[in-house]
């Protein structure tokens, strides 16, 4: 059993920086896919960015390329989402989500929750103009 517990939201302004963290326990992290996900109030869940097991691949959705930055620390069993130039409609609750039962995992699949296999709890970011 794989358990998630994200941290790092908050309440910021418009143009500010914000680092949110994943803490995962349970199995070998570095065989999980990563990835986050966010919800706004309305709307579906969205995929923001994955990262494979090593950390040598990243994938982004395009609204967030140039400002949003996953990584992962294996040492750590923690996957982070380093968020800058925030703007309001990154307004959402944002999750972490592991995928580990199906071993190909080629781009196209990072965005898809359907295929994870745990998620967290998640985290309120809230971004004020």
């Amino acid at each position: 059993q794989v358990q998630l517990a994200e941290s790092g939201g908050g309440l910021v302004q418009a143009g500010d920086s914000l680092r949110l963290s994943c803490a995962a326990s349970g199995g070998t992290f570095s065989n999980y896919k990563m990835a986050w996900f966010c919800q706004a109030p309305g709307k579906e869940r969205e995929f923001v960015a994955g990262i494979s097991g090593s950390g040598g691949r990243t994938y982004y959705a395009d609204s967030v390329k140039g400002r949003f930055t996953i990584s992962r620390d294996n040492a750590k069993n923690t996957v982070y989402l380093q968020m800058n130039s925030l703007k309001t409609e990154d307004t959402a609750v944002y999750y972490c989500a592991a995928a580990f039962k199906l071993t190909l995992f080629d781009e196209s699949r990072y965005s898809r929750g359907e295929l994870y296999d745990s998620w967290g709890q998640g985290t309120q970011v809230t971004v004020s103009s």
